[in-house]
């Protein structure tokens, strides 16, 4: 029997993924007025993100890495039957987030392919986290 940790890791993984490419893109795609001092420049929709990006240029990082702890955490102790609910709001949420800078930046096809890459990770990481608890997959 595949352990709790690597069943829920696995399920996580697309999140996890649609997280980190929605910090990589935010801090990539900072004014350089951000990165030259001026705090007040920073672009973030999340309030929280926000202001820490606004108390200190290093605050968007310590939110990124704070963030990635809590998924792990949060995904590891939420009861069994909701631990796809939660994944999918990370997935949702940052996919949403990584494609309101992607859009701009680098074009529509690119976020659909994010978003067509996010969705089949998804639903085969499903599939496998499925088969290791013995339930029904989507």
């Amino acid at each position: 029997m595949v352990s709790k940790l690597k069943r829920r890791l696995v399920l996580l993984t697309p999140a996890y993924l649609a997280c980190l490419v929605d910090e990589t893109v935010t801090i990539l795609n900072q004014p350089a007025a951000y990165w030259n001092g001026n705090l007040q420049a920073g672009d973030e929709a999340n309030p929280i993100g926000a202001a820490l990006m606004r108390s200190h240029v290093s605050g968007i990082f310590l939110v990124s890495f704070a963030w990635l702890i809590a998924i792990g955490v949060i995904g590891y102790l939420v009861p069994e039957r909701l631990v796809k609910l939660f994944t999918l709001v990370i997935l949702i949420a940052h996919t949403s987030g990584a494609i309101s800078w992607i859009t701009p930046h680098y074009g529509f096809w690119y976020s659909i392919a994010f978003i067509i890459v996010n969705s089949a990770l998804f639903i085969q990481l499903e599939t496998i986290f499925a088969q290791s608890t013995g339930r029904i997959s989507l």
